[in-house]
């Protein structure tokens, strides 16, 4: 390889490494490697119209395809506008590499005591390294082929995700002969290779599941990262184990296997809450048993089980909830050697007096628009539009290879409720971070990494206007995006907790807060735009999408006072959810003893 410009070398690293798309917002620190994208046919600069949704746009493309994300921004104000998708990529474990621009190394202040030396100078390094993997300047052009190398390996390696290398612009314009650069060494300086689970663990593991009477999985989304979807369902199918998932699980685990009983955690099925509690071994698979999962008394949490925790980091295992055997592994060749076990000991986990209290549960305490109508029928489909049952029927409609994203409020509860997973169908999610504004720039991201798959984003009115600017590049670039805004006319998960905990005050949700006729905004940008406000319209808005080509944005009216129910509050297990039941039909819905009140 000859001597070359060193924005040309890293666009070169990116083609090789199978990069299509770089999301990014242009800026004079990126100048030269915007121009170097630009001489190449083989990748795409996808300018977006804030930095946050490139940095979200990156996390969507690194999460549909399952390959590395990349985002780029300018120096200054542009590298800090990537903080919060860098945040949502390190919290939800999604491999991505940020390329910010930076001021020549001789205008840089270094340990200088000043707080800035060059225009739109900032630390970003120091700002993001606490939120990344590993984080660097790469201020002389001689390391820069070992500082991209090493980053990549860093991103993908042990637990993925984000990245950072800040890049000067004196660096990006040097000339560089990469064959006489160092490369990185995995050897010498990358992750250990995680051990191989000792077959001894996955016996001991499979033996403990066999004897117990009430086995239950939680799928995390560890599963997903660990590109073992296919392994895990199959384990399932042979084993018949009931499962539950957390929020980034739900997609794991298809809808239509018998034993799924879905969502647990703060805004979980009931039934799926109860079973957890009542489990009395408990495969733990790629979680980290956050608080929205166990509840705010994790100590209660599937307080009678044999805990089987399997993680690839090993500072998550039996942190929250004490295990009782911690298993550190990559949870593909785990899940692959449990089910070569099975193979050699067929046998269905769980008898049929669990399955029988289980499927009681599911009947009993249905979510959302069965448990308000007690049955399925026309019926329901009257008067206002039930956000539970307008899932199922935007489930319906997406069909079974879409992928959806969600935006973060309750219309993300409902949809994770009752939105169903069939096939390759894939349910985005923001977990840690839970940014509102994530939505829109993602499904943007998934759209390019993998062109001609359907593709749907389901928002609420409060987090589409947080990056609305962004239907302009659905348009710039003939994304065919279905969007679909639940309105309610507030920001409703902040306003729900209102009226439990402030006396109904509305204070920004409600009072303070308004939003626009978003069928309009679309409109205005060059968008079909459909609403719906009753079933009947609904109906006829879902015709409509089906013979729509391009993008469209869909407005649904949903009623201002709707609520995600059920909901675990403070200081309960998570057995015990709101609206609380009877305590003593509470009793006689558990197996293990009831605790006292909180």
């Amino acid at each position: 390889m000859a001597v070359m410009k060193a924005a040309r070398y890293v666009a070169e690293y990116l083609v090789r490494q199978g990069v299509t798309h770089v999301f990014e917002m242009a800026g004079g620190a990126i100048a030269h490697l915007l121009d170097a994208l630009a001489e190449r046919e083989d990748i795409a600069a996808v300018s977006m119209h804030h930095e946050q949704a490139a940095a979200f746009a990156a996390e969507g493309y690194a999460r549909a395809s399952g390959k590395v994300g990349v985002a780029m921004a300018t120096s200054g104000p542009g590298a800090l506008n990537l903080v919060t998708g860098i945040g949502s990529c390190y919290f939800d474990s999604v491999p991505c590499v940020f390329l910010t621009g930076q001021v020549n190394t001789y205008e840089f202040k270094f340990d200088d005591p000043v707080r800035q030396n060059g225009f739109q100078e900032t630390d970003i390094v120091s700002v993001v390294r606490p939120l990344t993997k590993y984080a660097a300047m790469v201020a002389d052009a001689s390391r820069l082929r070992f500082e991209l190398e090493k980053a990549w390996a860093i991103a993908q390696s042990g637990r993925p995700g984000p990245v950072l290398l800040d890049i000067p612009m004196n660096v990006q314009r040097a000339e560089i002969d990469p064959e006489r650069m160092e490369g990185f060494s995995e050897a010498e300086e990358a992750e250990a290779v995680l051990p191989t689970v000792p077959e001894d663990e996955v016996g001991r593991a499979a033996a403990m599941l066999r004897e117990a009477a009430r086995p239950m999985v939680l799928v995390g989304g560890g599963v997903r990262q660990a590109g073992a979807t296919e392994e895990l369902r199959a384990w399932l199918a042979r084993a018949g184990i009931p499962a539950v998932c957390s929020l980034m699980g739900l997609d794991a685990v298809e809808t239509d296997y018998e034993w799924n009983l879905g969502l647990i955690g703060s805004y979980g099925h009931r039934y799926a809450n109860l079973a957890l509690a009542n489990c009395d071994c408990l495969l733990v698979l790629g979680s980290r048993l956050d608080t929205r999962q166990t509840g705010t008394r994790p100590e209660t949490f599937a307080r009678e089980a044999s805990v089987i925790h399997v993680d690839i980091d090993e500072a998550e295992l039996g942190r929250k909830v004490q295990a009782d055997m911690a298993i550190r592994g990559h949870l593909k060749p785990f899940l692959s050697r449990l089910a070569a076990e099975w193979e050699r000991r067929p046998q269905l986990g769980g008898g049929s007096a669990w399955k029988n209290w289980l499927a009681l549960c599911r009947r009993k305490y249905p979510t959302g628009a069965a448990a308000a109508v007690g049955i399925r029928g026309a019926k329901e489909e009257q008067g206002e539009i039930d956000p539970n049952r307008l899932m199922e029927r935007l489930g319906e409609a997406i069909g079974a290879d879409a992928i959806v994203c969600l935006d973060v409020g309750q219309h993300q509860m409902w949809a994770s409720q009752s939105l169903p997973v069939r096939g390759e169908a894939r349910l985005l999610n923001a977990g840690g971070m839970g940014a509102m504004g994530f939505g829109l720039p993602a499904a943007i991201g998934a759209a390019f990494a993998v062109p001609g798959r359907r593709i749907a984003l389901v928002a609420g009115d409060g987090g589409m206007q947080v990056n609305i600017q962004e239907l302009q590049t659905i348009v710039h670039w003939r994304l065919p995006i279905a969007v679909f805004v639940l309105n309610n006319r507030s920001l409703g998960m902040v306003r729900q907790f209102q009226d439990l905990y402030f006396g109904g005050r509305q204070a920004s949700t409600v009072s303070g807060y308004s939003c626009p006729d978003f069928a309009k905004v679309a409109e205005a940008y060059g968008i079909a735009g459909l609403r719906a406000a009753s079933w009947s319209e609904l109906e006829e808005l879902l015709k409509s999408l089906s013979a729509a080509e391009g993008p469209v944005v869909a407005e649904i009216a949903i009623s201002a006072g709707a609520a995600v129910h059920p909901k675990l509050g403070v200081g309960r297990p998570i057995e015990d959810m709101e609206p609380l039941l009877d305590r003593e039909e509470l009793r006689r819905s558990m197996i293990v003893p009831l605790l006292e009140e909180p």
